[in-house]
Parts: structure tokens; sequence; C-alpha cells
């Protein structure tokens, strides 16, 4: 049976960054620790310039290889591609694509979680493009295993674009652990980051 989590933005994942005054009968300094820990994330990436900086620095938030973050941009109810570099010519995808996952954040405007993407119906083109990795060497081609898609919104909700991180291997163990809420909601607080840089607007 296929693992999926769906969370709306702006409902479950955005409170938990909401400022709270706690105190320390309700676990202050825990919660303080964990707004703490999404202010240096916020930091860290809103510190990005370019599209590459930005899924560089989610890639080592996640434990993930840079090619296993993707940014696409929507323009014209096209999403293309930012990041991977190799992606970008490899043409677009539809909004109104019915086998596309990434379509169907963008249209839904929901946060996605698949923890056994291999079983859910989507359009794999793009898993065989040869990417290359930030040392040169090109990646070994793996199926994607595993995969987070959220959309990145404006303040009015409006769908930016969206930005997706998978787990690639040979199967569901060698690609690594499964994605967990927490995970879902750190991409959500990474999607909302950026919504405010310039290169996704």
């Amino acid at each position: 049976m296929v693992t999926r989590i769906e969370v709306v933005n702006g409902g479950v994942g955005q409170t938990r960054y909401m400022p709270a005054k706690l105190n320390s009968d309700q676990g202050g300094t825990a919660a303080a620790a964990v707004r703490a820990s999404d202010a240096s994330v916020q930091h860290v990436l809103s510190q990005s310039a370019n599209p590459q900086q930005f899924c560089s620095a989610l890639a080592k938030l996640f434990g993930v290889r840079a090619t296993e973050v993707a940014l696409m941009r929507l323009q014209k109810g096209l999403l293309s591609f930012l990041y991977p570099e190799q992606l970008k010519t490899a043409g677009s995808i539809p909004v109104s694509s019915s086998s596309a996952v990434a379509s169907h954040t963008a249209s839904t405007k929901k946060t996605e979680l698949y923890n056994a993407f291999v079983k859910v119906k989507h359009a794999s083109i793009f898993e065989s493009v040869k990417l290359i990795q930030s040392d040169g060497d090109p990646t070994e081609q793996n199926t994607i295993q595993k995969l987070m898609s959220a959309p990145v919104l404006d303040a009015q909700r409006r769908v930016l674009g969206v930005i997706q991180v998978c787990r690639k291997g040979y199967d569901p163990a060698n690609a690594g652990p499964d994605f967990t809420q927490d995970d879902l909601q750190q991409l959500e607080l990474a999607a909302k980051v950026l919504s405010n840089l310039p290169f996704i607007k």
C-alpha cells in the first residue's frame, strides 16, 4: 500500500512556526529550541543568491545529494526546472498533466509525501536524464524511491513553483530512511523562505 501524507499549507505544518508564549510548565525550553532551529534554517536558506545555492543548502538539511533536490518555477501554465541544471533543457511540465506529481502539487497547493514512490503513477521521463554532481561526476541512475513535494506560494497563495526532495536507490532500503512528518514541515518552511527570493518570482 502506498504511504501518502498530505498537509494543506497554512494548516498543520504552519502552526509549528508561529511564535508562542510558553511557560516552563508547558515545555517552553523545548519549544524555544525548535523555534531557534527553524530560525537558523530560515537564515541559511534566505542567504541563497540562486537556485543552486538554495537547493544545495536544502540537500544538506535533509542529508540527500544535491541532485536529489528539484526546483521548478511556474510560468504560463508550465513548470520549468531551475535546478538541477541538466533538467533545465529537458522540457517543462504542464500544470494540467495528470501523470506528474509536481503538477498535482501545484494544482492542489498541497504538500505531499510518498515513501513508496515507485508505486505511485508518475512521469518518469526526467529520471532518465543523467545528472552531474557538484564535483563533476555523474550520479548513478537510481530510481526515486521516496519523495516530498511542496508548492511555493506567495502571500496571496498564488503558485510560484514547486520544490521537491527525493531519495534515490535500487530499492527503498538502499535509498535511506523514510521521510517523516517533521521533514515535511521543514520543507514547508523552506518553501515559505523560497517564496521571498527573487529567482522564483
